[in-house]
């Protein structure tokens, strides 16, 4: 007895741990706590759909239990149910309601599956070309003339129009705070539509099983005030200022062109983020904190941080030549 009570404890502990495992701390990872239009478009579908759901498991559970109580077995009494095998209007009845059910949760769907397919007016939206890379991502704004990697930059409250196609395998786009998912396709372009109700980042995934590092395949977006998107644009836009040719950066910036610039120009078969603003970023790799320590970290292995990335160590420099290349990325702002 003592036993099966201990197996039902685990069990429940068990149960609630599963349970509790779907809830993220990071509330910028949240599809319950819906920051733009999208979002909270979706989050009213699956609240529609659980009540549904709940109502239709309450009735069921309903019948279950009073069928078990009323007609069980009992000693001195044998009750047999009034059988119903055959019964018209019963089997029209128990056909029509899933059907209705199912009608209910189809409307609403279908509805927000179209407004959410809708491509916005070109003059009211910003496009942003997004391109999914083993394991990076790659976003390029046609009307600004742009390109940076692993961080999206978007104003608060207007339409932004992801375009979005893959360039090896498939992904899938997800800011969950902001929208639903999209399949990232190599060879087809997807639209998605989204929008941003508050200043703030939020934390974007890779949400398709894309090879080892798929895991790490992190990106950003950042919601900025109108006022702030137009500076950052126009900072995006300004030459990185040249360094003095005596400095150590003038030795990191040659050193970077000797081992480094092949990948990060696009001009090799290995094709390797745009480091335009590098030193302006928050992260490295998109997953580490942006410091020297782990920039030293990264260019020695990179397998190490990503397994699977396609970058190759450089662990052949020495550490003057080291300190001089991460100086003279962290110089590119």
């Amino acid at each position: 007895m003592e036993r099966l009570r201990i197996w039902r404890i685990g069990l429940l502990i068990s149960l609630v741990t599963l349970f509790l495992a779907g809830c993220s701390g990071d509330p910028s990872l949240s599809v319950l706590d819906p920051k733009g239009s999208a979002g909270e478009i979706q989050l009213n579908l699956i609240y529609w759909s659980l009540i549904l759901m709940t109502v239709v498991f309450v009735i069921v559970i309903t019948i279950f239990v009073y069928v078990l109580v009323r007609y069980r077995k009992r000693k001195g009494k044998d009750i047999m149910p009034e059988q119903v095998h055959g019964s018209t209007k019963l089997e029209i009845i128990w056909t029509v309601i899933p059907i209705a059910a199912l009608i209910a949760l189809a409307i609403p769907t279908v509805q927000y599956t179209f407004e959410l397919a809708e491509t916005p007016p070109a003059e009211d939206t910003v496009i942003i070309d997004v391109t999914g890379h083993q394991y990076w991502w790659e976003f390029k704004y046609p009307q600004y003339g742009i390109t940076t990697a692993q961080e999206a930059h978007i104003p608060v409250g207007k339409k932004v129009l992801f375009r979005i196609h893959g360039e090896d395998v498939l992904h899938s786009f997800w800011v969950p705070s902001l929208g639903g998912k999209m399949d990232v396709v190599p060879g087809r372009v997807n639209t998605m539509t989204l929008d941003a109700k508050q200043p703030g980042m939020y934390q974007g995934k890779c949400a398709e099983l894309c090879g080892s590092g798929h895991a790490l395949m992190d990106f950003k977006v950042f919601a900025d005030k109108q006022g702030d998107f137009d500076k950052w644009t126009a900072s995006m836009k300004q030459p990185v200022a040249s360094v003095s040719a005596t400095s150590s950066e003038a030795n990191g910036e040659k050193i970077f062109k000797q081992n480094c610039i092949g990948c990060h120009a696009g001009v090799s078969q290995i094709k390797a983020p745009n480091l335009n603003k590098f030193a302006t970023r928050s992260t490295i790799a998109g997953i580490l904190p942006h410091n020297e320590q782990n920039l030293k970290i990264w260019l020695k292995n990179p397998q190490a941080v990503k397994p699977g990335t396609l970058m190759p160590k450089i662990d052949y420099l020495n550490k003057d030549e080291l300190n001089d290349l991460i100086k003279y990325l962290d110089s590119r702002k």
